[in-house]
């Protein structure tokens, strides 16, 4: 039998339980199929221009949650990374470490959650700047993602109208029927029409049953902005 000093034992134990942490993190690929430039952002990761083909490589922890990504547009940053962007501004700053201001089609994801699965979806819930797909591509899952490639912001109602993009009404009325400020609301004629063109995504706070999707731990995705 062979014997491991206590004193060598940490030493030891590193390699294996960073091997562990490492086989239960996430690859996420993010992939700007858009014509024009947009510039990434994610939470946690931060942000980075992505001219018309190009792509950026994420590595996220096992355990995140609250996690987003998105596109932003209209963006003019300084060389040190400060500025602003028409849509899905972080407190103006290239590399984002705040949620992005509304209108922006989000990526959201949970990471090893409950019986290890992860937990994501697209939500359109702080309204649409680009469409979007959101999809597995490792792990063995047997879910085929979330797609919201509708041109939303061409059949925006006026008064969701914004530049650049779509309100969702919440942002717009800000009152309990669309924001759901005491936990209780329910679809309406604006969730509807999101729900039409992306219905796989958030359409509104309450839209779980048809919009929340899972992975095993341990899968690495791919976001897509502007989908072919």
């Amino acid at each position: 039998m062979v014997m491991i000093s206590p004193t060598l034992l940490p030493l030891f134990l590193f390699p294996l339980l960073l091997l562990i942490s490492l086989s239960t993190a996430a690859t996420f690929t993010v992939i700007n199929q858009c014509s024009y430039t947009v510039w990434a952002a994610a939470v946690p990761g931060g942000g980075r221009q992505l001219n018309a083909g190009q792509s950026w490589v994420l590595n996220v922890n096992a355990g995140t949650t609250g996690g987003r990504i998105w596109a932003r547009t209209g963006c003019s940053f300084d060389g040190n990374g400060n500025g602003k962007c028409q849509t899905g501004d972080c407190g103006g700053k290239l590399a984002c470490t705040a949620y992005g201001v509304p209108p922006n089609t989000l990526a959201e994801y949970a990471l090893n959650q409950y019986g290890k699965q992860d937990f994501f979806d697209i939500s359109l819930v702080d309204g649409f700047n680009v469409p979007m797909n959101f999809l597995p591509t490792s792990g063995g899952c047997s879910s085929k993602g979330v797609h919201c490639s509708a041109d939303v912001t061409s059949q925006c109602p006026s008064q969701l109208k914004a530049p650049g993009g779509c309100n969702n009404p919440c942002t717009v009325f800000k009152t309990n029927e669309y924001c759901c400020n005491s936990g209780s609301c329910g679809a309406t004629d604006y969730s509807k029409f999101f729900k039409k063109l992306c219905p796989q995504a958030y359409s509104y706070p309450k839209d779980d049953a048809t919009s929340t999707f899972t992975c095993p731990e341990g899968t690495n995705y791919q976001v897509v902005f502007c989908p072919h």
